[in-house]
């Protein structure tokens, strides 16, 4: 099922997101129903905060650019409770974008490599060090289950530069071509 999307200024976008038991009700469920949003919605990466979940539920599919990076053939994985250790490596600039923020993309800088832990949808514990373009999206996505958005990482300045654009998504107007959850109606 697809679901909507929650754009800037929902409150859940910047609520630490809250570990799930392994009994959480549907939880094969709620990952299909996230794949099938991400994925109609034309995205890499999709945490449950942008459905409106606060739990630590992230779902990434870089299979979409193995033509470009083919490392990532078949690349489509959920995360369940990640967190990240620790950031490290050399910073690298990147234009990002984000589902919750349609038409704001921003260049940000993080670094290349993590050391991340997870459970799988199969919910064995992974304890893993990443590195390049996967660590770059896991950083994205589990921003948001620390309430935090990339625009977060941006000079004041870049912020004031998309003031308005921000403005216009806490008024509801969100141009996009998937089925969102805005602040106003």
């Amino acid at each position: 099922m697809i679901l909507p999307i929650y754009t800037y200024g929902q409150p859940v976008l910047r609520k630490v997101a809250e570990d799930i038991a392994p009994d959480y009700p549907d939880l094969k469920e709620l990952i299909a129903n996230m794949f099938e949003t991400m994925d109609h919605a034309d995205g890499v990466g999709l945490a449950a905060p942008q459905i409106g979940l606060p739990i630590r539920v992230v779902v990434i599919n870089l299979d979409v650019l193995s033509d470009d990076l083919p490392e990532y053939k078949g690349f489509r994985k959920a995360f369940i409770n990640a967190h990240i250790l620790e950031v490290s490596g050399e910073e690298e600039s990147m234009e990002e974008g984000c589902l919750s923020l349609p038409g704001i993309h921003e260049t940000v800088k993080r670094g290349n490599k993590i050391h991340v832990q997870y459970l799988d949808e199969n919910l064995e514990a992974h304890d893993e060090v990443v590195e390049g373009y996967l660590a770059r999206v896991m950083q994205h996505e589990f921003d948001h289950l620390e309430g935090k958005m990339f625009i977060d990482h941006l000079s004041p300045l870049r912020k004031q530069m998309i003031k308005g654009k921000l403005n216009a998504l806490l008024k509801g107007k969100a141009h996009c071509t998937y089925r969102v959850k805005t602040v106003k109606k």
